[in-house]
């Protein structure tokens, strides 16, 4: 057995900022994970790891999505952070704007003389909506959720056959709506894409858009929405998806992982004690290693199934992977005022469940240790998901976008 309980040792102090467990497991603790490989400091464990990321000013982060949310800033807003274009990463508003390459060399009636299914009429929505709003995207009883509101709206949609064929079974008459992928309670998304069929032909899209703009506003956001071939689905379609995590720092504290520290663990006791900060630059040395890579990511998700916990269901290829120092401001903020964060943003063809969430925190840790460049690679191969850190707090994560297309680094925010 790889884990064993961690011994006792000098601990930062301990903040006074209240922090809530989500779950009983990360209420009761877990047993430490015995590493192996050399650290300039002793890593947190899974206690001391969940207390730093909880004890951040989320507040100000939650802000200022549900701002890029309310105002339909979206990816622009994003982009501004990092001193980009912001016309270069607006999300376009003309139907032709909107549609990839790809989706234009595939026409809408593609499937003359098929029949059946292919006979629907496909609409492509992208959508922007505040995490913090909603119970996450999946929709559930007794729960608000994104999935359970648009499908909702999308109801008066739906064909007559569909309708009594609902009706009949005392269910309620709602559209069905594919998304690209699902994103958990509190992390939010600037341009979601989703796709609702009918057997109707007189919707148009702007009834569409205008319908779900009117179930929650300011809370979610049709940004576009366009008829498209039968063919396209939104999750299998898609070449890659783009996280951003939001990170804020403590300004006042000293960083602890330098490059004039050696990688060698110090017998010295007083280099035994948990690390107070961490250096953004280590944190991004470690996540350009994961960049042109396939690798098994099984012990970086979390609450998955067994039967997906090995092989080519746990593959992930990362195109893009950086860290990198900004600033946030409010609305009635100065450019003194403004509060320092980390950016980390992660673009791959697929996620697992709590990927992103569990990379950042791990990557903090080893970071804020002092470990080698190739920190997560070594991870990968562990035995036990004990060895990552506990998940960061859904708080700071958003699902910037969504491709249909070949993926360009120069469309990253975070570039060399």
């Amino acid at each position: 057995m790889l884990a064993k309980f961690r011994p006792l040792m000098a601990t930062a102090p301990k903040t006074k900022a209240a922090v809530a467990f989500s779950t009983a497991a990360e209420r009761d603790g877990y047993a430490q994970y015995n590493h192996t490989d050399a650290c300039q400091h002793l890593r947190w464990t899974a206690r001391e790891s969940y207390d730093y990321m909880y004890a951040r000013p989320w507040s100000r982060v939650v802000d200022f999505y549900a701002t890029l949310v309310r105002t339909g800033a979206g990816t622009a807003g994003l982009a501004e952070l990092f001193g980009k274009d912001e016309k270069d990463h607006a999300c376009a508003t003309n139907r032709e704007e909107t549609l990839t390459s790809s989706e234009k060399q595939m026409p809408v009636k593609s499937s003359k003389g098929r029949g059946g299914r292919w006979e629907r009429a496909n609409f492509k929505i992208v959508l922007s909506y505040h995490g913090g709003s909603f119970d996450g995207w999946q929709k559930q009883p007794g729960l608000n959720t994104v999935q359970g509101l648009v499908e909702k709206h999308l109801g008066q949609f739906v064909d007559e056959r569909k309708a009594k064929q609902l009706q009949d079974r005392s269910l309620p008459v709602e559209g069905c709506a594919t998304v690209a992928g699902r994103t958990d309670k509190g992390v939010t998304a600037l341009q979601q894409v989703c796709s609702f069929y009918t057997w109707r032909k007189d919707v148009q899209p702007s009834d569409i858009k205008d319908t779900i703009n009117e179930a929650a506003p300011d809370k979610i956001n049709s940004l576009v929405v366009s008829e498209v071939s039968r063919e396209f689905h939104p999750n299998f379609s898609a070449k890659w998806r783009r996280y951003m995590y939001i990170f804020p720092l403590d300004e006042d504290a000293k960083s602890i992982s330098g490059n004039e520290q050696s990688s060698i663990i110090p017998e010295n006791p007083e280099y035994n004690i948990a690390p107070r900060s961490f250096d953004v630059a280590k944190v991004d040395k470690i996540l350009r290693q994961l960049e042109g890579k396939v690798l098994s990511y099984k012990m970086f998700a979390r609450d998955t199934q067994a039967s997906r916990s090995a092989g080519p269901a746990t593959e992930c290829f990362m195109f893009h992977s950086r860290a990198a120092v900004t600033k946030l401001y409010s609305a009635d903020e100065n450019c003194e005022e403004g509060m320092t964060v980390m950016c980390v943003e992660l673009v791959a063809n697929r996620f697992l469940r709590k990927m992103v969430r569990v990379l950042v925190a791990t990557t903090i840790r080893e970071a804020a240790a002092g470990a080698d460049e190739d920190a997560l690679l070594n991870l990968m191969e562990a035995t036990c998901r004990r060895a990552t850190a506990p998940p960061a707090p859904a708080e700071g994560l958003c699902l910037v976008d969504v491709g249909y297309e070949e993926f360009n680094e120069q469309r990253c925010f975070i570039v060399d």
